[in-house]
């Protein structure tokens, strides 16, 4: 059974490889299959940070916009594909935050993340569920504070000086937490390949 997770997981990879690739020489049916692939995740991700769901799709559109002109810089070797468009939906998400001018929303209930997306096909589930998985053991190997500034950072859209003020720390702190932490999840990660 595990072994046909990870066969389904190197598939869908290969699959969203191989659409980013054709997208980033203009391939339009490419970057269809790029958005059926990864719409819904890339979408909680905004919502997330937006709080709105208008904003987030406003958003979203943003994302795919830099993705149809970025992805011929797409090295696969390098990240995964999911990683790659995933950071470019926090970023852009993020960048919207920091553009606006009313007070954030609320924070999205966690339970209402958590509810499966039933446009995910079974391949693109197991391969987060694996992904999900894989991150949660290497979260876990970091101390308390530091995965707390990572999560604050990375699954609320956070910025430094704020992250600081919530847990009542230096702003260089912080920054030198992330950065260690970051480089630790990445040693973590790229050992489970």
């Amino acid at each position: 059974m595990a072994a046909d997770r990870q066969d389904h997981a190197a598939s869908a990879r290969a699959r969203l490889v191989e659409a980013l690739v054709a997208t980033g020489h203009e391939d339009r049916e490419a970057f269809r299959t790029v958005y059926r692939l990864t719409s819904a995740k890339l979408f909680g991700i905004c919502l997330r940070i937006c709080g709105d769901r208008q904003d987030a799709e406003d958003v979203l559109h943003d994302v795919y916009v830099i993705v149809w002109r970025r992805a011929g810089a797409f090295e696969p070797g390098r990240a995964s594909p999911i990683t790659w468009l995933a950071t470019i939906a926090r970023n852009r998400a993020i960048d919207w935050q920091r553009g606006r001018t009313r007070h954030p929303a609320d924070p999205i209930d966690d339970a209402a993340l958590a509810l499966p997306d039933p446009t995910q096909v079974p391949v693109d589930r197991l391969v987060d569920e694996e992904t999900v998985a894989r991150l949660q053991a290497c979260l876990g190997t970091l101390e308390t504070r530091q995965r707390e500034a990572i999560r604050i950072a990375f699954f609320d859209g956070v910025r430094y000086p704020e992250i600081a003020r919530r847990l009542t720390l230096p702003l260089g702190t912080v920054k030198s937490w992330v950065h260690r932490g970051l480089a630790r999840l990445r040693t973590c990660l790229d050992g489970d390949h």
